[in-house]
């Protein structure tokens, strides 16, 4: 599906002005992408530790090695707490028929961290956001609203500790188990914030574990063991809203909100709780790691029951107890650097597209892999190609909703016209169903810890597909990020 994008000078002129009131002038980037989710596959956001407005981040540099405490906190031990965090603006405008105001957030992310003794390290942080628009619109439900204009969030907030040749964190954590930078396969620990669905950074999107990690290194090989007591999930939102799983096209047509449950969560219990164990070693420049992870699905699967008082269904969220076995390959090649990742899930179920069958929902084996190349090329211009695909086993993707199956790829160019400004284009593409994704934008650092984007989101395709449902959610959007 083709459309013209329209692009209207006073709309883009109110959201830049928007964002100054909304940040003072401060504020950052952002980038989006998630893989896992993209492809229906159990969401894992381990996401990388990085802003998207960061090529490095997103689509270069490896994330942080979390073992190493020094690396992570920046400060040598016995030198006091250390203070950091960052304001966050974003304005956006969906141009589609209705039109609207879909963001004008406000975001304060605060972090402490220091030393409790020799060896024992602790980090506190946590963000506000607060939307406006969630205030005084009436394009969105109640529950939309009252769900999205102001929020309080715990982030990373843990303590490091060494013993018996074992590096131990224990709290609230992102685990990142993923090679591939900007893309979600092997990264299935985390959760996201889908209420954006994958347009926020990194950062912004991912919901911290409250874990116990053990690693271990010798030479250079690498344990990891995890135990997740009270997982965390997806918020995937209320129904109503942008990008709720299942567009409900309000406030146009029928309000059919009131047929979509609240997801149903597992009881905590001990043999709720998810576990897993990462092995990785370098031979010979291949830096090689293999994972089991048993846990829930960190995203809903959309249950339909019977309804009531004259309704003839009801959709009830629930997760599904899964197994995953994967693997990771990475590898600098010279003129580019590979990576890889597989992934096969087994417990999954997946939602029927046809509402007159039950049971409404079918189990299926999945196999996710992606491979991509990294150029750095001339003139601080960066070139990184991916190819993907997803396989059901044991009946194949007919008949289920927005299965997304087949071949896909994505393409991220980045460079630098001037030292200050940089043009990007991110581009995302199922080949099997014809839906995609395109991220044009302009980064500007205007001041220093200060970024300023303005960009476009489009979503095409056939209605039915991963990317094409969201084909009237189109949006421009200025975003502001000052860190400090």
């Amino acid at each position: 599906m083709t459309r013209s994008i329209p692009w209207p000078m006073q709309q883009v002129a109110a959201v830049a002005a928007l964002t100054a009131i909304v940040v003072c002038g401060d504020a950052g980037a952002a980038e989006p992408a998630s893989r896992d989710t993209l492809f229906g596959a159990p969401p894992a956001d381990a996401a990388k530790d990085a802003a998207p407005s960061s090529k490095d981040a997103l689509f270069g540099a490896p994330p942080a090695d979390a073992s190493s405490k020094d690396a992570l906190f920046g400060t040598p031990e016995g030198q006091g707490i250390r203070f950091s965090g960052f304001l966050d603006g974003l304005a956006a405008f969906s141009y589609d028929e209705p039109a609207h105001w879909s963001r004008a957030v406000a975001r304060l992310e605060l972090a402490a961290q220091g030393s409790l003794a020799p060896g024992v390290r602790w980090k506190l942080s946590g963000r506000v956001d607060a939307d406006p628009v969630y205030w005084g619109s009436n394009f969105y439900p109640n529950s939309v609203k009252s769900d999205q204009r102001l929020d309080f969030f715990y982030r990373e907030n843990y303590l490091d500790f060494s013993a018996g040749g074992w590096d131990f964190r224990v709290g609230a954590q992102q685990i990142v188990w993923g090679e591939v930078v900007g893309l979600y396969f092997a990264d299935v620990v985390s959760a996201r914030d889908m209420r954006e669905f994958l347009l926020p950074s990194f950062d912004i999107m991912r919901i911290p574990q409250g874990a116990v990690r053990a690693e271990h290194t010798w030479g250079d090989s690498h344990l990891e063991l995890i135990w997740i007591p009270v997982p965390a999930f997806d918020d995937i939102g209320k129904p109503g809203s942008d990008f709720y799983p299942v567009p409900l096209d309000l406030p146009a047509g029928e309000d059919v909100t009131h047929l979509f449950a609240d997801p149903t969560r597992p009881k905590r219990s001990l043999s709720n709780s998810n576990y897993g164990v990462r092995a990785n070693t370098l031979i010979n420049g291949w830096d090689l790691s293999a994972f089991y992870y048993r846990s829930y699905s960190t995203s809903p699967t959309f249950y339909r029951v019977p309804g009531s008082g004259g309704d003839p269904y009801r959709f009830e969220p629930a997760y599904d107890r899964i197994s995953q076995v994967g693997a990771t390959v990475s590898q600098d090649l010279g003129p580019a650097v590979l990576r890889g990742e597989a992934v096969y899930t087994h417990g999954r179920s997946f939602a029927l597209s046809d509402l007159t069958v039950y049971p409404s929902t079918v189990e299926r084996p999945t196999f996710d892999y992606i491979v991509g190349l990294e150029w750095a090329l001339p003139h601080d211009t960066r070139l990184n190609v991916q190819g993907f695909q997803r396989m059901y086993t044991g009946g194949g993707g007919d008949g289920i909703a927005f299965a997304n199956e087949g071949f896909g790829a994505t393409v991220l160019l980045s460079t630098k016209l001037t030292p200050r400004l940089e043009p990007e284009v991110l581009w995302v593409r199922n080949f099997h169903d014809g839906g995609q994704m395109v991220r044009p934008r302009v980064n500007w650092t205007a001041a220093r810890n200060l970024t300023v984007s303005f960009g476009v989101d489009i979503f095409s395709g056939p209605r039915d597909t991963f990317f094409g449902r969201y084909g009237d959610r189109d949006r421009v959007y200025t975003e502001a990020r000052y860190a400090f």
